[in-house]
């Protein structure tokens, strides 16, 4: 069972903390003369910057006087689970993830609702291993440990948002584009079709395509939003060689209200799977007729078609 990511958990705790310090009529300043403590230390433990020790956090329990025992129990266990180090952070991963990054994959085993619209690529959680390599390929060059390392943070990325229990709705808006862009060749494509099309018939993943004569979010690059709670999203944007996230209640409305805008004018999921199954055909008839060689692997081994 996965479990709760720290991220999440220190979001809870420093929201919670800054409501029971605006419930007691407090400002950061006056709480860090109560604690003798300095004031960027009360700014940095709501901001989520850092994470609470237990003794630091009875301390602020006791001046805001919060003293329901549940209340109490579930703010100590957040601060000890905020502690805790993922996979995120293990070898293989921490020298190839940007800080963004490390925090969308603790919000996506969490997610209860993802969006994902992407104008140009399929998207990277749900990329082939040859696909990824082709991206790979056409952008900045890489070492082969740098492009294996890549990979196994995908598929482990993958994992922890769809094999998870309870696994999030996933809803994905691509453009027909690309269906149609080739990345590595026929069997390169046809592999990656094949899986777009398998995902999109889990029971909680549902897919529409944009088709090339309607209307697009192009301009805005490709995002996910992501639902944390009843109350709560975040915005993941990939920009040029470069990711942010934003959890300014103001920019993540915009963007699902465009989102949803898009979603509705797009192909329904009966017509949009017909298109994905439809791209799968014309590429294996291609296969069919010129058949490729197999792919080569990282280490030098193949990938027979």
């Amino acid at each position: 069972m996965v479990s709760e990511s720290p991220l999440v958990a220190r979001r809870r705790l420093r929201l919670a903390l800054r409501k029971a310090r605006e419930a007691k009529g407090l400002t950061q300043g006056q709480v860090a003369e109560s604690l003798y403590w300095s004031l960027s230390k009360v700014n940095r433990i709501e901001a989520g910057d850092v994470t609470v020790s237990t003794t630091d956090l009875k301390a602020l329990l006791d001046l805001y006087n919060v003293t329901d025992e549940a209340v109490v129990r579930q703010l100590v266990a957040d601060a000890q689970a905020a502690r805790r180090r993922g996979w995120w952070h293990d070898e293989t991963a921490k020298d190839h993830l940007t800080p963004d990054l490390v925090k969308l994959l603790q919000y996506e085993s969490e997610a209860t609702m993802i969006r994902i619209y992407q104008p140009s690529l399929v998207p990277g959680i749900l990329q082939t291993p040859s696909y990824a390599r082709s991206i790979f390929e056409s952008g900045p060059p890489l070492t082969p440990e740098e492009r294996a390392a890549r990979l196994d943070i995908r598929l482990r990325r993958r994992t922890h948002v769809f094999d998870r229990p309870n696994p999030p709705i996933v809803l994905i808006l691509l453009d027909e584009s690309v269906l149609l862009r080739e990345r590595g060749g026929d069997l390169v494509m046809y592999e990656q079709m094949k899986e777009l099309a398998a995902y999109n018939e889990r029971p909680n993943v549902i897919t529409r395509i944009t088709p090339l004569r309607g209307g697009t979010m192009s301009l805005l690059g490709a995002f996910m939003i992501l639902d944390i709670d009843d109350e709560s999203a975040i915005l993941y944007q990939e920009i040029g060689f470069s990711d942010q996230i934003s959890e300014v209640p103001g920019v993540v409305r915009r963007y699902r209200e465009a989102f949803d805008h898009v979603w509705e004018s797009s192909l329904d999921e009966m017509a949009s799977a017909s298109l994905i199954q439809a791209r799968v055909a014309v590429l294996m008839a291609a296969l069919d007729q010129h058949p490729q060689p197999p792919q080569r692997r990282e280490n030098g081994a193949t990938e027979k078609p």
